[in-house]
Parts: C-alpha cells; structure tokens; sequence
C-alpha cells in the first residue's frame, strides 16, 4: 500500500487579483469593440438620417468623438461620445429630443452597437484569469 500526505495553500489575494487583472483586460476589449462597432455605425453624408437609423455626421465630429474608458476601481467600462467634444448632441441623437432649438428625432447608434455585439462578450472573459 502506498501513502500519499498533500498540503494546498489557497492564495486567495492573488487569485482575486488576477481575476480583476483579467476582467480589466476583457472590459477594455469589450469598449474597443463597442466603440468601433458605433462609429463605424455613423455615415459621413451631408443630409439627416432617417428616425430610428443611426445619424449621419458631416465633418465626422460625432464619430471621432466616441471613446471609451475602463474605470479600474469599480471594474466598468463607460463608452460615448465624448461631452467636451460634441455637448450634447449626442445625447439628443440617441434618445432625441431638443438640441439648438431644434427637435431631433431618435437615431441611437450605442444601444444598436451593443446589442449587434452582444453574443460576441462572454467569451472574451473566457480564459481571462490564469
């Protein structure tokens, strides 16, 4: 007969932290994805999208404008036009309403982008802790 005696340590500060290593490293794919997947979203044409199709731009400015940042605290990712760039047409654009005096109709162009990728980020958590 053979004996075996094991001992495991369980390291349970650094597990966690290669579990918010990896999250982190998932979460900035996921905006990438969804920031990329927006502007590609936005025509350059001179004249108005039709309501409810994501907006056209003119000089682009609304497309260059999309960003994203991963808040490494709270592990979340925070992806939009950026307010300093375009205000708040951006928000008037998605959800419509007044911008300028004028009435905008609802062209979103962030909620289409997540839902088209949303079968495409569960698996860029898979394998993220190792």
């Amino acid at each position: 007969m053979i004996g075996v005696n094991a001992k495991t340590k369980m390291e349970t500060q650094k597990v966690l932290a290669k579990a918010k290593q990896g999250s982190f490293k998932s979460l900035s794919h996921a905006g990438a994805a969804i920031r990329l997947t927006a502007r590609r979203s936005i025509r350059k044409r001179k004249t108005a999208s039709p309501a409810g199709s994501p907006p056209h731009t003119r000089r682009g400015q609304l497309r260059r404008a999309i960003a994203y940042a991963v808040e490494k605290q709270q592990l979340r990712v925070v992806i939009g036009p950026e307010h300093e760039v375009v205000g708040e047409s951006g928000k008037a654009h998605e959800f419509g309403g007044r911008y300028r005096r004028e009435q905008y109709e609802k062209r979103p162009f962030m909620g289409p982008a997540l839902e088209k990728l949303q079968d495409r980020l569960p698996p860029l958590w898979a394998g993220s802790v190792r």
